[in-house]
């Protein structure tokens, strides 16, 4: 158990911006307040899609007051929050998150379903982004109807490249990779093949492994310029969180716009060969924007715990990646 003091002082490092930090500034192992008292919460309870109160205050003390760009016009997201494979704890906080960001700033505001079905033309004709909460395995599909399925594929493959806009986070590039969309036939393991090729280019990369949740990784800030980095001012900071890799023939830079990334030369050798059969190339991109057709689509890869939603540098991010996302701000996006 967490002493209030000493969660008293997580929570203040967890607020610091990031210029407030010096380089190679470091979130503490954890923020997690007192224990839950009462109602269950967190996406992996017995009530999977209401966050922790503890987690939500964190994350409203941390929100940004006003967005980087003025919306061209009044914005709708769609929070998708359901997830095909392994289910996070962090869901419904990452949806409160997108729903306290957009009000706050005006930036947009924000509808939630944990329901694949809503992913249909009919429905995202009302809505200028969608947002991926960490939306693992085939999330789009039903295994006893192959005609729904391919509607909702085509449905979002539609969405953005008709010029609208998907963010995502996490764990949606946890998806749609392995040998089967059936979790007992090994959905995911290793990497795999890509199941869905057209959606595995849009996301710009597929899991293959990942440091386990808090592994210190220092981020670098691959484009200093773009208004997607700007809270990080231009300076490396450390993150404790799950860091994924991607299959070395499912990410290139040849795909993407590259934000941040992890500075592998920093990593221990220790912490290095706990990947098997690393890339190559040693390119571990952390966050990236592309266009798809007249849309375009912002990823960030951090966002398994917790305690990324109460860094206020990380919101800011988020907050400027959906609305990049939206098509209110713009920002250099050549590969």
């Amino acid at each position: 158990m967490i002493g209030t003091a000493a969660w008293l002082g997580s929570l203040a490092g967890a607020r610091l911006h990031a210029r407030q930090l010096p380089p190679a500034r470091e979130l503490p192992p954890t923020t997690q307040g007192p224990p839950q008292q009462g109602t269950p919460c967190g996406g992996r309870s017995s009530n999977p899609r209401t966050p922790c109160q503890s987690d939500v205050d964190k994350m409203m003390a941390a929100l940004p007051d006003k967005a980087p760009a003025k919306p061209l016009a009044p914005r709708k997201v769609l929070v998708l929050a359901r997830a095909a494979g392994w289910v996070h704890s962090s869901i419904p906080l990452a949806a409160k998150t997108i729903e306290a960001l957009g009000a706050k700033t005006g930036a947009w505001s924000a509808t939630t379903t944990y329901e694949a079905a809503d992913i249909n033309a009919a429905n995202l004709k009302q809505y200028d982004a969608i947002f991926l909460d960490n939306t693992t395995g085939c999330f789009l599909d039903d295994p006893g109807d192959k005609t729904a399925t391919a509607a909702r594929r085509q449905a979002l493959l539609d969405f953005i490249r008709g010029g609208k806009g998907i963010a995502a986070i996490h764990a949606a590039s946890d998806s749609y990779h392995g040998t089967s969309c059936d979790p007992a036939q090994g959905y995911g393991a290793g990497g795999g093949q890509p199941l869905w090729p057209e959606w595995n280019k849009i996301i710009g990369g597929y899991f293959k492994f990942h440091w386990n949740d808090p592994q210190l990784i220092t981020v670098k800030i691959d484009d200093p310029k773009s208004p997607l980095t700007a809270m990080f001012h231009g300076q490396p900071f450390e993150i404790h969180d799950e860091t994924y890799t991607y299959n070395q023939e499912s990410f290139s830079r040849d795909n993407v716009h590259v934000l941040t990334s992890v500075d592998y030369a920093k990593m221990s050798d220790e912490d290095k060969a706990k990947e098997k059969d690393p890339r190559s190339d040693h390119d571990y991109a952390l966050s990236w924007i592309r266009r798809e057709g007249k849309g375009r689509l912002f990823y960030e890869a951090h966002g398994h715990g917790e305690r990324v939603y109460a860094m206020r540098a990380m919101l800011e991010h988020i907050l400027a990646g959906v609305q990049y996302a939206l098509g209110d701000l713009k920002a250099g996006e050549t590969p």
